[in-house]
């Protein structure tokens, strides 16, 4: 067991104070610091032949020799590649040193190491480069999203289309013409989806009408929200300007 992050270095001459003390029970005080008998043992044999204040100051655990370790040479090339090519990461760093006739080319993960070490690879860009992932729900009608797409004009007026995704199968549970958008219009579909594929656990809609109201504390209780929580759906919302949350 480790050494407790306290201040160090008071800590072990504490404890080599007390356990050099005659008839100290050395274990017993290896149990009240934390410590296990074999760390504090090697403390003081550190002390036995380098004194108190050795022995109290924290050593590096950097190993002495890293066989495993890349060659000065191959580092080198790494680096000049990156500088002459920014872009490059470790597979097309790797591919190049090989197709050069480098000999003992490391992984493209050593490589990327490599170019971390030496600062050639910013935060931004390591976020940038991660793989990306859709967060969805475990099962269908956990979430339902549901949304205006907009509208366009017609001969007879505008066209808004309601859609509403399940968010677990991405399955557009309805794409409905609507002339307006308001709560009668959006009950009247919504209640032709509850027959056909059961009630969602959840919806998630915007801040817009009918579903809320930005300026309204908890968004506002709307005519629809009511409706829906009579039902025993929860209604959630939205981040105000934040549309990637209804995808």
């Amino acid at each position: 067991m480790p050494w407790q992050p306290r201040d160090l270095m008071d800590t072990k001459r504490e404890f080599l104070e007390l356990a050099l003390q005659e008839g100290a029970n050395r274990r017993e005080l290896c149990r009240r610091f934390g410590i296990s008998p074999k760390t504090g043992y090697a403390l003081l044999r550190r002390h036995a032949l380098q004194g108190m204040g050795d022995a109290c100051t924290p050593r590096s655990t950097r190993p002495h020799h890293s066989p495993a370790r890349s060659s000065a040479v191959i580092e080198q090339a790494v680096v000049e590649l990156r500088r002459q090519h920014p872009r490059w990461g470790g597979r097309k760093i790797a591919q190049r040193l090989s197709d050069l006739g480098f000999s003992g080319v490391p992984a493209p993960s050593t490589i990327t190491g490599i170019l971390h070490r030496h600062g050639l690879i910013t935060p931004e860009a390591s976020q940038a480069a991660e793989h990306w992932q859709r967060f969805e729900h475990e099962l269908p009608n956990a979430l339902w999203q549901i949304d205006f797409k907009g509208y366009f004009e017609t001969g007879a007026g505008r066209c808004h289309p309601l859609t509403v995704i399940d968010d677990h199968s991405r399955f557009n549970l309805t794409i409905a013409a609507c002339s307006q958008t308001n709560t009668t219009r959006v009950q009247d579909h919504l209640q032709q989806v509850f027959l056909r594929y059961g009630l969602p656990v959840r919806i998630n809609a915007d801040n817009g009408a009918p579903w809320g109201s930005p300026a309204k504390a908890e968004h506002g209780l709307s005519a629809l929200s009511v409706w829906l929580i009579r039902l025993g759906v929860r209604i959630s919302h939205s981040a105000p300007y934040h549309p990637q949350t209804n995808g």
